[in-house]
């Protein structure tokens, strides 16, 4: 049934009037909710479950892939994890005062949970209205990533149950780990591996694409043996493939289109339709109140900061962007809703409540922020134009990390912004059914 759900859900995008079309994911949210076992009861996540951590793998590999390091320490990278400290003191207010007030009693999982964003997720809906492109794509890739990568890392140190010790030692041993892993291809000669690379990518073998599977499956369990979030594993492979492929210097277009299609044609579709069968429907109905606030958090929280963060390097209209992408987010709710769960001191309510408001999150915030950009577009009487990933990845490698402080009054700017603006084509619109 789900297999079934997946494969239906891009025909269903299309045959959507072009005004009304939303994205893909929502559609496969939405078909999980209901053929969930709170409404329909049609299918099982038990089923799936391994499917469904496979998916979950890849979205978190593509968005690792995405990212380039040199970009964290870029002017980019530095306002990014200025925004995510503003979102946590505020999250730390916000949810202390709910807490006093006997709304919230298990204190950090809620508080992290308001300053995550959902980059993994995100690109699909981005690459489609082709939002990844230019200086703004990098400022949303580097905001995403710091809203992923640094609440991963306050998991593994504030909500194991090991001493924090031994906490930071395996946070430590992860990224030698992954330091080794991008040092591979020097240890085993970068002509051979060059080889391999060209020999294997089109052949019936499949080299690049067996090996990049074998590193996500092999930094996820490592994660695992360390007791660290798993996610933490992906996005960690993503970036070592990227260094790789990066170092060789070899056509990477055939390994990436493969990658997409076994992610976002297989395995991630099951992900976001096993996310709505998890979702407690019922519970939502009987306190759709703790949502709505949750949602409205989420948005004050992770959001707004950005229209002060980015005021001198952003136009208002992108602040704007960015304020509903930034407040977008999924996957790390559900994680941190089961890990409140396990310690039994979350309220079964506000675990419901929390994955409830970014299911709403990732259905409501990127429409309004793809809304936006097509304004935009079309006051500036530009044409959807269509980048592939292969020009953003050209853009990173002469990423400029010169300081934009400077930069003021970009509105007036907006036919070149709209037109360096333009996404890949990695989405899910495309993907093979």
């Amino acid at each position: 049934m789900v297999a079934l759900v997946a494969a239906i859900a891009p025909m269903l995008v299309a045959a959507l009037p072009e005004r009304w079309r939303v994205p893909q994911v929502v559609v496969l949210i939405f078909s999980g909710i209901l053929i969930g076992p709170h409404v329909l009861g049609l299918s099982e996540t038990s089923s799936v479950k391994l499917l469904a951590n496979i998916g979950l793998g890849f979205l978190f590999l593509l968005a690792g892939y995405e990212l380039d390091l040199r970009l964290l320490a870029a002017h980019e990278g530095r306002l990014a994890m200025i925004g995510w400290v503003v979102s946590a003191v505020i999250s730390l207010v916000a949810v202390a005062g709910l807490t006093k007030a006997g709304f919230v009693r298990d204190f950090i999982p809620i508080a992290l949970a308001l300053t995550t964003t959902a980059l993994g997720t995100l690109l699909p809906i981005l690459s489609d209205n082709e939002m990844l492109g230019g200086r703004f794509g990098r400022y949303v890739l580097a905001a995403g990533a710091v809203g992923e990568l640094f609440p991963i890392v306050a998991i593994s140190l504030f909500l194991t149950k090991r001493d924090e010790f031994v906490a930071i030692a395996s946070l430590v041993a992860i990224a030698v780990s992954a330091v080794v892993l991008t040092m591979l291809p020097r240890l085993i000669g970068d002509e051979r591996v060059r080889a391999i690379i060209q020999q294997g990518q089109r052949a019936t073998a499949q080299t690049t694409l067996r090996w990049s599977v074998v590193l996500l499956l092999g930094l996820l369990a490592l994660a695992e043996r360390f007791g660290l979030d798993v996610v933490l594993g992906a996005v960690l492979a993503g970036m070592v493939l990227r260094t790789w492929l990066r170092r060789e210097d070899v056509d990477v277009h055939p390994l990436e289109e493969k990658l997409d299609a076994v992610g976002y044609g297989i395995f991630i579709p099951v992900f976001f339709v096993t996310s709505g069968m998890t979702l407690d429907v019922p519970a939502m109905v009987k306190d759709p109140l703790r949502v709505l606030i949750f949602l409205g958090l989420l948005l004050v929280v992770r959001g707004l900061p950005s229209l002060v963060v980015y005021r001198r390097s952003l136009s208002r209209s992108q602040r704007l962007q960015m304020t509903f992408i930034t407040a977008t987010s999924l996957p790390l709710m559900i994680a941190l809703a089961e890990i409140g769960l396990q310690d039994g001191v979350m309220l079964p309510a506000n675990a419901a409540a929390i994955v409830g408001a970014g299911v709403l999150s990732v259905l409501i915030y990127p429409a309004l922020a793809v809304g936006l950009a097509r304004r935009d577009r079309q006051r500036a009487g530009l044409p959807d134009v269509v980048v592939s990933r292969a020009n953003r990845t050209a853009e990173t490698d002469v990423l400029e990390t010169d300081d934009l402080d400077g930069v003021a009054g970009l509105e007036g700017t907006a036919k070149e912004d709209g037109a360096r603006e333009t996404g890949g084509t990695l989405g899910m619109e495309g993907t093979p059914g």
